[in-house]
């Protein structure tokens, strides 16, 4: 089963995928090539070579293994089990791209996210669906990109939740440069255009590859299309990821005052409050997307008051 999973590094090259080329383009492509890095420890029984890689990078490697151990347990019929003690014990510092890396496992099976795999998290499950939608832009980007096709079979919040991911393919898909970025997004019709931003600061404030002058035009792009607060949103969530993986490189402290106005401890903050305010038993597609709405009435009082 090994050789038959193994995934190549070079398929996730931006040549490869005619992807914009610049000068993001070996942070972007390290990210992509650590991702699979962590898909291949998993798959060859050897997932603590994921702790090999630079401690930045180490979180894309997590959403590799979260690939691995939900493919695994799909084809093996398991339950969840290799996913959910991936997230309770050698990832237990990386759920926001554990739950996503499902998502992409299921986009490569064809299946649709959550379909027979269970995780330990009942709110954070739902960015399966965030995975679903990088994945389906990355290898995809003709029809997903250049027709904005999404998959069927899909309703409102969960169509919302993979055009946020597909935003975060965005960041790669035009090599971290913001005004083809931001002209990209463009293209998309008026609906969909906020969860686009989401992915995007998402994307912009963890993994980086913009100067503060760009990202400063960027959240003035996003403020004119009339959605600054979702850009915010997606800079708060990666800061959030950041802070419980224990290492917050220098572009996501950059990133945070120009994206949320706001320190990385503050933004993140803003997630954990949203989601207590949801209570003990949130679980369901409608609590994620007020849990994102949320952290954007946090930012917009912020704002107010600045």
């Amino acid at each position: 089963m090994t050789r038959l999973l193994w995934q190549n590094p070079a398929r996730v090259g931006f040549g490869v995928r005619r992807f914009r080329l610049g000068p993001a383009r070996e942070r972007l492509e390290g990210a992509e090539r650590s991702f699979t890095t962590g898909f291949n420890a998993v798959v060859a029984g050897e997932a603590e070579r994921i702790d090999d890689l630079r401690e930045d990078l180490r979180g894309f490697g997590y959403e590799g293994a979260g690939m691995a151990c939900a493919t695994l347990d799909v084809l093996t019929l398991t339950g969840g089990r290799r996913l959910r003690e991936l997230l309770s014990g050698p990832g237990m510092r990386y759920p926001h791209l554990i739950h996503m890396g499902t998502g992409r496992a299921y986009a490569r099976m064809r299946l649709r996210p959550m379909w027979g795999v269970r995780s330990v998290h009942p709110l954070l499950r739902w960015l399966a669906h965030d995975g679903f939608g990088f994945h389906q832009g990355f290898f995809s980007a003709d029809r997903t990109v250049g027709r904005q096709r999404t998959a069927g079979l899909m309703d409102r919040t969960r169509r919302a939740i993979f055009d946020q991911g597909l935003g975060r393919m965005l960041w790669f898909h035009e090599c971290a440069g913001t005004a083809d970025v931001v002209l990209r997004i463009a293209e998309f019709p008026a609906g969909r255009r906020a969860d686009l931003w989401s992915g995007v600061g998402l994307a912009a404030t963890y993994t980086g590859g913009a100067s503060a002058a760009d990202l400063g035009r960027l959240a003035s792009a996003a403020a004119e299309d009339g959605f600054r607060a979702h850009l915010a949103q997606g800079c708060a969530f990666a800061c959030a990821s950041r802070l419980i993986s224990a290492v917050v490189p220098e572009h996501t402290v950059a990133a945070a005052p120009v994206l949320c106005g706001a320190e990385v401890d503050e933004a993140a903050a803003w997630t954990d409050t949203a989601l207590v305010a949801l209570g003990h038993n949130a679980h369901s597609g409608d609590h994620y997307q007020a849990w994102r709405a949320g952290i954007r009435k946090a930012w917009a009082r912020r704002d107010r008051d600045s």
